[in-house]
């Protein structure tokens, strides 16, 4: 078998025509995790926080170093990622045909305490943002990761059988006839297609909107200012969650650059809720610890898992 290199899989993440099913991101990952295992990038363990860790790849590629690894979740053999990958398709079909329900099943309530979906999600995630940071300028892939998470999200999402697609809506600023305000939403998803009117294509009362985001860093205002413009706008309360994958970065430690780094802003979190509008959900594949000790945030933050098992389906409505 011809082994697999990392600019072949440079090319896999840059072509846009790809990954239209989970099928491809389950390639993609077991030909990134064959070539981790085939050429053995050195493997550095965070001397800040053990559980992460990272690889640097050889002179071809200058040395370059990954995003750090959360090992409690990133699955490094190819056939365990193989294995698991399958109970994962099996236990998102579970849910589609008995929605919370899943919880009462024994067989499912292992996959889900092993946390299954979290594990696949992350090591899929976090080997295709391992690729990109191979590349010679980051910026050459950091669009492209995220876009590719997005997707991720939203085919997950429509496996569990409910529609799911990003939208661009045009929203009429009121009182300032004939201009608008362009919103290009990552997802928006219902449990049915809603029907929506062409003189009217802005988001039907029983879909939910959703943005979508590989770390929070930069970006939670906006999706907490999303929520309050689309309801102030539209005239009515609009459903909104947030999704994201982690909010970890590399940072120097003492001597060595290998340290974490959390990006996740507690008070600006806590600010924006109480100042602007709460949000309907936010959940994390890799969360924090901080999200799972301090009763603030454990209120507001839960983990993606608990987003597709139960959340998703009290909020899309019977």
């Amino acid at each position: 078998m011809k082994r697999i290199s990392l600019s072949t899989l440079q090319s896999s993440v840059q072509d846009s025509s790809a990954f239209q099913q989970l099928s491809d991101y389950h390639k993609l990952t077991k030909c990134f995790l064959s070539f981790l295992a085939a050429s053995k990038p050195t493997r550095i363990v965070s001397p800040s926080q053990n559980n992460y860790i990272f690889f640097q790849y050889g002179s071809t590629f200058s040395h370059r170093i990954t995003r750090p690894l959360n090992t409690n979740l990133y699955v490094e053999s190819d056939t365990e990622f193989s294995a698991m990958f399958s109970q994962f398709l099996s236990l998102l079909q579970d849910i589609k045909r008995s929605q919370q329900a899943v919880l009462k099943s024994k067989g499912c309530q292992q996959l889900i305490n092993a946390n299954v979906i979290g594990k696949i999600v992350y090591t899929v995630q976090q080997s295709i943002g391992s690729i990109g940071d191979s590349f010679d300028n980051p910026n050459q892939s950091r669009k492209r990761i995220g876009q590719l998470f997005e997707n991720l999200v939203k085919l997950i999402i429509q496996e569990l059988g409910l529609h799911c697609e990003p939208r661009t809506i045009n929203i009429p600023i009121p009182g300032y006839d004939g201009y608008t305000m362009s919103y290009e939403l990552d997802v928006v998803f219902s449990r049915n297609k809603a029907i929506i009117a062409t003189e009217n294509q802005y988001i039907h009362p029983s879909e939910i909107v959703g943005s979508v985001k590989t770390t929070s860093k930069d970006r939670i205002d906006k999706v907490f200012l999303d929520k309050y413009l689309l309801t102030k706008l539209l005239g009515r309360e609009i459903p909104v969650i947030a999704v994201f994958l982690h909010d970890v970065q590399r940072a120097q430690r003492g001597d060595s650059i290998f340290g974490i780094n959390s990006t996740f802003k507690t008070n600006h979190f806590l600010g924006y809720t109480v100042a602007l509008k709460k949000l309907d959900g936010v959940y994390y594949v890799d969360p924090r610890p901080e999200m799972l000790t301090n009763q603030r945030l454990r209120e507001h933050i839960r983990d993606f898992q608990q987003f597709l098992v139960a959340d998703l389906w009290s909020l899309s409505g019977p």
